[in-house]
């Protein structure tokens, strides 16, 4: 075979893998929108309408509120982490072809334990099965990931001899791995949990504290972390900041880490202490309060981009800041809910609209955001809910006042509308064709 052809096939090779590999992340992307969109909101949202007409939180059950949470954060938020984990270590690493049969089997993996663990929750029907099974699923899908992209290497460059050395780690590239172990340690924690209240017979829902506890390791060590380093890797480029600073970066890590570990040790006016300090932190190092160096790069999304992404962060702050209010004075959990929706929808959600709707096009086949006033919208819509939800949630729960019990659903219900947005507009994105598809379509 000639040299040519060799290219030729090596090339038609590389281009048959890239699609593969764009098919499973839109996969991943379109599965993590359905979470969010029908176990996550739409059950968060009756689930506050039943909470606000008995104007009670204790009317509910727990199991329909922990199905909601988990829906919301490992179907939505984590199915797309795994998604864009596989994309882009993938073509980073130059991982052989396996990986992406093992994406798929990471995927069928993950979504039937995140289904099965909604589906017992909501339901109850053989609960003492399903909860144990779905624990264990996850588990084994995240250690498919894992098993498959820890082969990654950093590239290496070329040294004064014949050799070339391997870079060390980036800072972000530490982060991201800081916040994968994270992601371990709660998968663990969530399956010895699930064997507990099976194994014990107490219902289809975690007893509160470890629920609490397991929350917080969600987000603080898995979730928070792993925006703060993919963060450190794109802001400089997308919001023309300068580079981060690792020291604080790191101290912003540790700083969480301690305070989860306070939590787990019963201490919770320390880890309420120690939660602004690392938010401040990780704000120093991205230097998020500072101004741009450079132009922020908005083509193809909406110009308000890095003020939504500016705003995330004023939302972490007002959760670490509402959480050592709570520490101290909370009595109905009025003033830990704020805190939490301030963080997760609030910090994660605003980040996820943004940033997600500014780089998942561009991974899936180099597509071009739908709409970016559609995006607007939704960022937009989001956040007017969240002010809502926060500054309702502490005078309904914690003073019974009637005004904010009838705000409550008014704020779930703009939530709901923000997040059908943004999932409209990144299917209609996702439905476009390819850029390498666009010059058949043009001619035809």
């Amino acid at each position: 075979m000639s040299t040519t052809s060799q290219i030729g096939t090596s090339t038609a090779a590389l281009v048959e893998r890239e699609v593969k590999m764009q098919r499973m992340l839109v996969a991943y992307i379109l599965t993590g929108l359905l979470f969010l969109l029908l176990p996550g909101t739409f059950l968060g949202v009756w689930n506050l309408v039943s909470i606000s007409s008995r104007h009670a939180l204790d009317s509910l059950s727990p199991a329909f509120l922990q199905a909601h949470g988990h829906a919301q954060i490992f179907g939505w938020i984590g199915t797309f982490i795994l998604g864009i984990g596989f994309y882009s270590l993938t073509k980073m690493g130059h991982l052989p072809t396996f990986a992406i049969p093992r994406g798929w089997t990471c995927f069928g993996l993950w979504v039937t334990g995140i289904t099965l663990r909604w589906f017992a929750g909501v339901v109850g029907w053989q609960w003492r099965i399903l909860l144990p099974l779905s624990g264990l699923l996850e588990l084994v899908a995240f250690l498919t990931f894992f098993r498959t992209v820890s082969s990654h290497r950093p590239p290496t460059r070329p040294a004064s001899g014949a050799t070339a050395t391997r870079r060390r780690p980036e800072p972000w590239m530490l982060m991201v791995i800081g916040s994968t172990l994270g992601f371990l340690v709660t998968l663990v924690i969530n399956l010895i949990a699930t064997l507990q209240v099976s194994i014990s017979n107490t219902g289809p829902a975690l007893e509160h504290v470890s629920d609490q506890r397991l929350v917080t390791l969600a987000t603080w060590g898995f979730l928070v972390p792993a925006v703060w380093g993919f963060n450190a890797r794109w802001l400089p480029v997308f919001l023309g900041l300068d580079q981060p600073r690792p020291r604080f970066l790191f101290l912003a890590l540790g700083l969480g880490w301690a305070a989860i570990l306070a939590e787990f040790s019963g201490r919770l006016t320390w880890f309420a202490a120690l939660l602004p300090f690392a938010a401040l932190a990780a704000v120093f190092a991205l230097r998020i309060a500072e101004p741009s160096v450079r132009p922020a790069k908005t083509a193809g999304v909406h110009p308000s981009f890095p003020f939504f992404v500016r705003l995330a962060y004023l939302w972490l702050l007002v959760a670490a800041a509402l959480s050592v209010r709570a520490s101290w004075s909370d009595v109905s959990g009025g003033i830990w809910g704020a805190s939490r929706h301030a963080l997760t929808v609030g910090f994660l959600s605003t980040m996820v609209f943004a940033i997600g709707q500014r780089i998942l096009p561009a991974f899936c086949g180099a597509r071009v955001l739908y709409s970016p006033r559609l995006m607007l919208a939704s960022l937009a819509a989001l956040n007017i809910g969240c002010v809502l939800r926060v500054a309702s949630e502490i005078p309904a729960y914690e003073d019974n006042v009637r005004v904010a019990w009838h705000v409550l659903p008014c704020s779930g219900v703009i939530e709901l509308l923000a997040v059908g947005l943004f999932a409209v507009n990144l299917a209609l994105t996702l439905l476009q064709p390819p850029a390498h598809l666009r010059p058949l379509v043009a001619i035809s």
